[in-house]
């Protein structure tokens, strides 16, 4: 089992949430995520005029981590998140919404922790019962 230092995490998702792009709703956030193999990756959100095409924090960290050198196939060695956080312009932790909860899931490793506005949660929890990868594996 890797050491999570959640300080050194909330420390880099508090760097990329000073990166945010927010002239509308004023409201930044930043993410991070520690991958099988120890590596950091981070995101901010990222508005759009047009709404609907905003990028949550959780999408870029998601581009980072394939930025990275995630090669794109599932459970390839060290490419899954174990351990993620989010916060907002405070530094407060914020729960991600759900859509992003699944874009997290797809990318998990199995029992990723989160830490959450109600304290460490694993990914099943925070999205029981989701489809991802694992199910279309296991119905080859």
């Amino acid at each position: 089992m890797i050491e999570i230092n959640w300080d050194a995490l909330r420390a880099v998702a508090n760097s990329a949430m000073r990166r945010a792009y927010v002239p509308y709703s004023k409201f930044p956030v930043g993410a991070a995520a520690l991958t099988e193999d120890g590596r950091m990756v981070s995101g901010c959100n990222i508005e759009n005029a047009s709404y609907g095409l905003t990028l949550c924090a959780e999408c870029s960290l998601l581009s980072d981590l394939f930025m990275q050198g995630a090669d794109g196939s599932q459970g390839a060695a060290g490419n899954r998140l174990v351990a993620f956080t989010c916060v907002d312009g405070h530094g407060n932790i914020l729960m991600p919404c759900g859509r992003c909860r699944q874009l997290l899931f797809e990318h998990s490793a199995p029992g990723m922790i989160l830490e959450t506005v109600s304290g460490m949660r694993t990914i099943e929890q925070v999205i029981p019962d989701a489809f991802g990868p694992r199910d279309l594996e296991e119905r080859k």
